[in-house]
């Protein structure tokens, strides 16, 4: 199995970046998928996620407003659409997949099961 992360990259305050989330090995529909980031000296955080279903999602307070979290199941992929960066939002992303959570979408790092090797995101003028 595999999650693989792209998307990230380097992009002015006010910019928008798309991070794409690659399942093999695993079939998504049965999973929750979840993105999350890390700062340097800082402890990982959850950004969003969205239920296996795709009904529901849920977003950190700090991108509410700013980030979209939306799902192809067909594409084994999953996606965050990040819209006026901040130097903030400056981190490693990572996607993970929880199974299960149909109906509730997870926030703890603990419930998931898989996880990508993340992707780069920098925010600076």
């Amino acid at each position: 199995w595999q999650l693989v992360e792209s998307g990230g990259g380097s992009v002015q305050p006010g910019g928008s970046l798309r991070l794409s989330c690659t399942a093999s090995g695993l079939i998504l529909d049965y999973y929750a998928i979840g993105w999350f980031r890390q700062a340097p000296g800082k402890e990982r955080e959850g950004v969003s996620c969205i239920t296996s279903s795709g009904v529901y999602t849920n977003y950190a307070d700090s991108v509410k407003g700013r980030f979209t979290i939306s799902r192809d199941d067909a594409k084994n992929t999953t996606w965050l659409q990040m819209n006026s960066l901040n130097t903030d939002d400056t981190a490693v992303y990572y996607c993970a997949a929880a199974l299960g959570f149909s109906n509730y979408a997870p926030t703890d790092p603990a419930l998931f099961d898989y996880w990508g090797q993340g992707t780069q995101v920098t925010v600076s003028s």
